[in-house]
């Protein structure tokens, strides 16, 4: 790829906005934050400061990151930034994209965020069955519900994934609860939640819905990862949503005391 501006890269972004890339930002760090090391922290958080013009995309020279780590008090060596380098690869974090000179040699890297894949811990709930009718004894309805089945046969029958997601469902939830749950009908299962413990709260607005929506899932997600068993997941979600909003209604009622 030839080298260019960084909104000649603008292609490679694999998030909506850079709220979204945040998003998928904090949710790989629960997982992999642990894996490296304070230096290659440092230089990773570098690394995505720097990748936020375009969503999750960065050209900016090694040693450019390197110095801008120095200047604000953090000193790490080159040497650091490659290994966090080589670590991001390899967990799948970022992807390391040549870049060429118009003479053909070789120019900086372009690093590329890449979204959080669903983690194999968190078990996708079962989804809802559907009960089909019975037969009934009129031989043209029976013949009509045969063709209807015959033609069904065609449509594979397979679970929608978040992009089948119902629109009454905010673009920022979906795209987060996709990178666990990719999957239409759970994704509208948990904005259910949200929306049904919300209903008779007229100061909420569209945008407090959403953060409640998200930062409840955040915990759900936190809490699973660090060894919570749950076996009913939109249960546990229900009651986080609710204490949360418990303690909202405490802290209004101590405003006003």
């Amino acid at each position: 790829m030839k080298a260019g501006n960084i909104e000649q890269f603008k292609h490679l972004s694999q998030f909506r906005d850079l709220k979204d890339f945040n998003n998928n930002i904090e949710q790989w760090m629960i997982d992999l934050k642990p894996k490296f090391t304070k230096s290659e922290l440092i230089a990773l958080k570098r690394l995505i400061r720097y990748s936020a013009k375009v969503a999750g995309v960065c050209n900016a020279k090694i040693q450019t990151l390197v110095s801008a780590c120095h200047e604000a008090g953090q000193e790490i060596s080159r040497s650091t930034f490659e290994r966090m380098l080589r670590k991001a690869k390899q967990f799948g974090l970022v992807k390391v994209i040549n870049t060429f000179k118009g003479n053909g040699k070789q120019s900086h890297n372009v690093y590329v965020f890449q979204r959080y894949l669903i983690s194999s811990t968190i078990e996708v709930p079962a989804q809802e069955t559907i009960d089909v009718p019975k037969e009934t004894s009129n031989l043209s309805k029976t013949s009509n519900q045969n063709n209807i089945n015959k033609r069904n046969e065609n449509v594979q029958k397979e679970n929608l994934d978040g992009s089948y997601t119902s629109n009454r469902v905010p673009v920022e939830f979906r795209d987060l609860v996709k990178c666990f749950f990719d999957d239409a009908k759970t994704i509208e299962e948990f904005w259910k939640v949200i929306h049904i413990q919300t209903y008779y709260l007229s100061y909420y607005s569209p945008d407090d819905r959403i953060s409640l929506a998200i930062d409840s899932f955040k915990q759900m997600v936190r809490n699973i990862k660090r060894g919570r068993k749950i076996r009913n997941i939109f249960g546990y979600y229900w009651g986080i949503v609710k204490n949360k909003l418990d303690a909202e209604y405490e802290s209004i009622l101590f405003e006003v005391a």
